[in-house]
């Protein structure tokens, strides 16, 4: 008889047969895996327009942009409001708000398969009734393209000066977009940029012919830093009343956030971004909150890192007409470090400014511990056309959405059930509202001011 193997014992051509048929169970070889791991971007989901609006005639800087044309708008195009989305960060790109808040289309992980990436409807979009341009602002942001570090802006009048030559370059690129009342939109530190290009506008208007003004009708901001030395100082009582610290660690918190009052006051910026950075991640070790954002999350927005995943597929960066080298960053830490001596500086004269030329939204959703609706008042209460009216409870579909306050041009809004992110939290709660403003229906009507 020739040699016997026990069932222990193997070849080589043992082995290597063992090998091939471990691999054939349980490999997951990559040509197979693209086929399901590649975002879906269906053709309906494509943006009306997209690409890059030069912001320096002398330079490659441009912004990225993408525009959603009004889905079922209830006025001729020539007529139809055009929203404008800027995202914060500083440094985040709006692409979040397209993808992840409200766009008409957000990014979605079956829980079979959590590599899979892929597109859903959003019926809560703010391009139902209206167009919705977003810009990845400043240069450096999301797609757009800083040809220096050095040109990244380091203030706020810089960075509306890149926004005014994007938002012309934009118009331009239609003449129905002439006459279409523009709304300037955006969140967190969209508190600064979207008062920061609504001054420039109303500031350039004037000195430009009736053809070459931008058309500006208003400007809302959600969960929005706008005036950090108020706002400062409003974490440790918003925390100790929601019952998340107790009196010894507000008494701590409070002698930091005095900290960060006097050094902003000294107009020492850099070490009063600094204290209130330190403050913030103090309170955050204090409540063990997974997010000073949303204090009833137990993750993170966008935990998963969704719109990451997305943007960085090299069909998607096809289809968007991007660079497929470039690496989308969620936010840019080259643009935080630019404007990290702005954080602390305040724009609220803007607010009050605007106030006087064109209707103003400031919202906020009721969990957000950061920039939420006591931050908010902080400041709101100092403006000179702030007046205590009585709120009113809004309602949608019949059920509770929050709170309405009206004076004349400046509305104030708490919306239930959000946190930072309201059109993630509340997506058709925050479109009802974002379309009754701008149509002044509603709570939002002129006579009910």
């Amino acid at each position: 008889m020739g040699p016997t193997h026990t069932p222990m014992e193997s070849t080589p051509l043992h082995n290597f047969l063992k090998l091939l048929l471990f691999i054939s169970i349980f490999c997951q070889c990559p040509t197979k895996l693209s086929a399901v791991s590649v975002p879906v971007f269906p053709k309906e989901a494509l943006p009306t327009k997209f690409g890059y609006l030069p912001v320096n005639s002398t330079t490659r800087s441009a912004i990225f942009y993408t525009f959603y044309e009004a889905r079922t708008p209830k006025t001729s195009v020539s007529q139809t409001p055009v929203l404008i989305w800027l995202q914060g960060g500083p440094g985040c790109s709006s692409m979040l708000g397209n993808f992840y808040e409200l766009g008409p289309w957000l990014v979605s992980s079956p829980k079979y398969n959590v590599k899979h990436v892929e597109l859903k409807a959003n019926p809560g979009s703010w391009n139902r009734l209206f167009g919705l341009l977003f810009l990845d602002n400043p240069i450096g942001a999301g797609f757009s393209v800083a040809s220096t570090t050095e040109e990244i802006p380091r203030d706020q009048h810089a960075v509306g000066k890149h926004l005014f030559a994007a938002i012309t370059s934009f118009i331009a690129l239609d003449p129905s977009f002439n006459s279409r009342p523009i709304y300037v939109t955006g969140e967190s530190y969209g508190g600064k940029y979207v008062p920061s290009i609504g001054y420039y506008i109303s500031k350039r208007n004037v000195k430009l012919p009736l053809s070459k003004r931008v058309n500006l009708a208003g400007v809302a901001i959600g969960n929005g830093l706008t005036d950090p030395i108020n706002q400062v100082a409003t974490h440790a009582v918003n925390a100790f009343f929601s019952g998340l610290i107790n009196e010894k660690q507000k008494t701590l918190l409070e002698k930091l956030q005095a900290q960060a009052v006097g050094l902003t006051k000294a107009g020492n910026w850099s070490e009063a971004a600094d204290a209130r950075n330190g403050l913030l991640q103090l309170l955050r070790d204090m409540t063990g909150l997974a997010t000073l954002y949303d204090f009833r999350k137990l993750v993170s927005y966008d935990e998963e890192g969704l719109v990451s995943k997305f943007l960085n597929n090299a069909d998607v960066k096809k289809a968007l007409g991007v660079n497929v080298s470039m690496i989308f960053e969620e936010c840019s830490d080259a643009v935080g470090a630019a404007l990290h001596e702005d954080v602390m500086k305040s724009v609220k004269y803007m607010v009050e400014y605007l106030v006087k030329k064109s209707k103003v939204l400031l919202y906020q959703g009721q969990f957000d511990l950061r920039d939420g609706v006591v931050s908010s008042e902080a400041w709101m209460k100092k403006m000179n056309s702030w007046r205590q009216i009585d709120r009113k409870v809004w309602k949608v579909n019949g059920k509770l959405a929050g709170y309405v306050q009206k004076w004349g041009s400046l509305s104030h809004v708490v919306v239930a059930g959000a946190g930072h992110l309201v059109p993630a939290d509340q997506p058709v709660n925050s479109q009802a509202m974002i379309e009754d403003w701008v149509l002044g229906r509603g709570l939002f009507a002129s006579d009910k001011a």
